[in-house]
């Protein structure tokens, strides 16, 4: 396996041959409804004809030039049109790479070296974040990986999400050397959790106050719940933000935008290093370009939101009605969490039964449904989950739970 969620498919992981709108096809011949979605990224489904185009057109001019290219700059004129806290950006290859040079950046430019991350928040895989982290790392019940120092986790100050008293606390004990705080404003990576209300506003009025970077890890939400991800639905602008998954189509892609003065620190034109000879890679910026140009349009978050809402309907009157738990939702992401009372925090949601949650995707797999086969996943609709799609899915859903 190349990652490690891959392999928590039980019996075994089974092999895609092919892919088209909703659907999966494996080696074997069998048709599944996908819920995963790359993890995030495919909000038009698979294959859409649009991106296909984009790429195809892309590689009759040639795939890579180490060199400025147009596509790069229409990409990010997009984008900067769409989040109100992005004057300049920086397109990377991954999420991971984006929030690493986030730090980097926060602290190049704070002169400080401390961040406040939040339990259970994942920011890729880098040593800086992999404290307490979420996603694969939770459901493996790491401590967090081996080969991080200790001194590389003391810079690293982990808070309970959705605690401003505690934010607020650590923040100002460690004032003078905070560079950053960084957050997934939607948990995507502990399941789905939700902020309470006003909580991001408060980190943004602590973060003003201490003198630090606020960062917000749009990855998974960017373009996810609307076409100015989060900061825009919640009305909160951060300093910086990182994006990844859907600005690149279904092509490996990350950025890291925010603030003229903060990124202009940057190399060329600051002491920040960052590079890599696939930054702004010709056939992801087409393929990003395409899906951004589909969002525009409307038709997808109607779609991919309403697919949701009737799943998490189901859900909540069978799954919850029978087992208990809450569902977690909002927008095109949803998790349903076996047995908890509330999930609001990383803690909340380790008290749910992942166990019931792994019998649901074992069951919902033979009868051709595809959900993340971890409860610190999400589920994700997709433009492709029209009608006739969600009822195939809820009458699997209504199936497995009758064996559960």
């Amino acid at each position: 396996m190349n990652s490690p969620i891959r392999a928590a498919v039980k019996p075994y992981p089974f092999y895609v041959r092919s892919a088209d709108g909703p659907y999966l096809r494996t080696v074997e011949g069998e048709e599944l409804i996908d819920y995963v979605l790359g993890y995030g990224p495919l909000i038009l489904g698979h294959r859409h004809p649009q991106v296909r185009k984009a790429v195809e057109e892309q590689l009759e001019k040639d795939w890579l030039y180490g060199t400025p290219y147009e596509l790069e700059i229409e990409l990010a004129k997009k984008i900067i049109s769409h989040y109100p806290s992005i004057d300049m950006i920086r397109f990377v290859n991954s999420g991971t790479e984006a929030t690493m040079a986030a730090i980097r950046l926060a602290r190049g430019y704070t002169g400080r070296k401390k961040i406040i991350k939040f339990d259970g928040c994942y920011h890729g895989a880098h040593d800086a974040v992999l404290v307490k982290a979420g996603s694969a790392v939770s459901h493996y019940g790491l401590p967090g990986s081996a080969g991080v120092p200790e001194e590389v986790s003391k810079l690293t100050l982990v808070v309970p999400f959705n605690d401003v008293e505690t934010v607020e606390k650590v923040a100002k004990e460690n004032q003078d050397d905070l560079a950053a705080i960084i957050v997934e404003p939607v948990m995507g990576n502990a399941g789905v959790i939700l902020p309470k209300e006003g909580f991001l506003k408060e980190l943004r009025r602590i973060a003003d106050e201490t003198g630090a970077v606020l960062i917000f890890d749009e990855v998974i939400t960017g373009y996810r719940l609307g076409i100015g991800g989060a900061q825009v639905r919640f009305n909160v602008v951060p300093d910086l933000t990182t994006l990844g998954k859907i600005i690149g189509g279904g092509f490996p892609v990350g950025a890291l935008g925010g603030k003229r003065e903060i990124m202009e620190k940057l190399t060329p034109t600051g002491p920040v290093f960052n590079a890599g000879t696939f930054n702004a890679h010709p056939v992801t910026m087409a393929a990003g370009l395409a899906t951004i140009k589909e969002l525009e349009r409307g038709y997808v978050y109607e779609i991919a939101n309403k697919a949701a809402e009737s799943i998490v309907k189901v859900l909540e009157q069978e799954a919850v009605s029978k087992f208990g738990g809450v569902v977690n939702s909002i927008a095109s992401m949803f998790q349903w969490f076996p047995k908890a009372e509330k999930v609001e925090n990383y803690a909340d949601a380790q008290k749910a039964d992942k166990n019931l949650s792994l019998r649901l995707h074992e069951e919902l797999l033979k009868r051709g449904v595809f959900i993340a086969p971890s409860m610190f996943e999400a589920w994700f609709t997709s433009a492709a989950h029209t009608k006739d799609v969600v009822e195939r899915t809820i009458e699997a859903i209504t199936e497995a739970l009758k064996v559960l």
